[in-house]
């Protein structure tokens, strides 16, 4: 059984070939960093364009590294949701056109329920059940997991997600795109504890807020920037003080959930689950609390095709005549979705 993965939500093109036998054959992925840098941000219609120059030729590598024929394929997943809708059509399309011409299934993926299953790639995945922290682009959710598709939101960010504050306060401190990783490089040269910032809900709930903490950023950067353009070492501290305070915030949010639900077990999966600060603060919470914390490899963290395949695996016996080969939803509530085998 070889399942085709592909993954084009927003500005990365992933491919991967996953057989449940023999684990991931191969994979790509393609980042469009260069192309959106002198813009800031992500401009959806160079990304739409480039998955559509990019998608087939490294299909086509995939196939070649796995030592497959396109024939040798028995079904493809493509992330169908949420995401940006060219982006989302340009992998919706091709799928849909490979399982015409193959006859074979072509099933739609949810795309954080393919983060949320990326630990399982590991060799030593989590069992079932587990609290699991997404923190992905513009989501930061702790969900309740006790099977595959049987997920219960816990809490949510109410405002801006975790990534798209690292996104924000990296701008205000004027560092490349993209924001979130040149924001924690800084930060390893500064001092967390330079300049006291907000710890947003702290013990109020399982929901999350990021907009508050943001804005004390910037009226912060722009105090330490009246008088002249900040330093070098004033950037990097307020860098670290501004990743420290997310750090504490996600993982007091995941203390009180694995206290709510009683689990044992924590899964981290999305962009900032590669964070190296957020791991080490969890692991250490972990030891404190008798949890065991799962995180995917730091190349399965960001968007990719090897989560993408194996979560259509998953969802194999889903996807017959009922369901469009072509499912394109830039919103999708990752509890609209149901257990596996009673129908996505």
């Amino acid at each position: 059984m070889n399942v085709l993965g592909i993954e084009t939500s927003c500005d990365e093109t992933g491919v991967a070939v996953y057989d449940p036998a023999r684990g991931l054959r191969a994979e790509a992925l393609y980042s469009q960093i260069a192309i959106h840098a002198p813009f800031g941000g992500v401009v959806p219609e160079l990304a739409s364009r480039d998955h559509a120059r990019r998608l087939a030729p490294m299909i086509r590598g995939v196939l070649d590294t796995a030592g497959l024929d396109i024939r040798d394929i028995d079904a493809v997943a493509y992330t169908a949701g949420p995401g940006l809708i060219g982006a989302l059509m340009v992998g919706a399309a091709l799928a849909a056109s490979v399982a015409l011409a193959l006859r074979i299934p072509a099933i739609p993926v949810h795309h954080m329920e393919a983060h949320l299953l990326a630990a399982m790639l590991e060799p030593e995945p989590p069992q079932f059940p587990f609290v699991a922290l997404l923190v992905s682009g513009g989501h930061t959710q702790l969900v309740n997991v006790q099977g595959h598709g049987d997920y219960a939101l816990l809490g949510s960010t109410l405002d801006d997600a975790a990534g798209e504050a690292f996104d924000k306060v990296a701008r205000l401190l004027a560092l490349p795109y993209p924001g979130g990783p040149a924001l924690a490089a800084v930060a390893e040269d500064g001092d967390p504890g330079a300049f006291s910032l907000p710890r947003p809900l702290h013990n109020k709930g399982l929901d999350l807020s990021f907009s508050g903490l943001k804005t004390a950023a910037r009226l912060l950067i722009e105090r330490q920037s009246v008088a002249a353009p900040l330093a070098d070492r004033a950037r990097a501290n307020i860098a670290a003080s501004f990743q420290a305070a997310v750090v504490d915030t996600l993982v007091n949010k995941c203390q009180l959930a694995m206290t709510a639900s009683g689990l044992e077990r924590l899964v981290v999966a999305g962009g900032v689950g590669a964070n190296r600060r957020l791991r080490a603060a969890l692991k250490a919470m972990g030891e404190r609390n008798g949890v065991t914390v799962y995180y995917p490899r730091p190349a399965l963290c960001t968007d990719n095709g090897a989560m993408i395949a194996y979560a259509g695996w998953r969802r194999l016996g889903e996807a017959d005549g009922a369901v469009p080969l072509i499912v394109a939803r830039p919103r999708w509530p990752l509890d609209d979705l149901k257990p596996v085998g009673t129908g996505a």
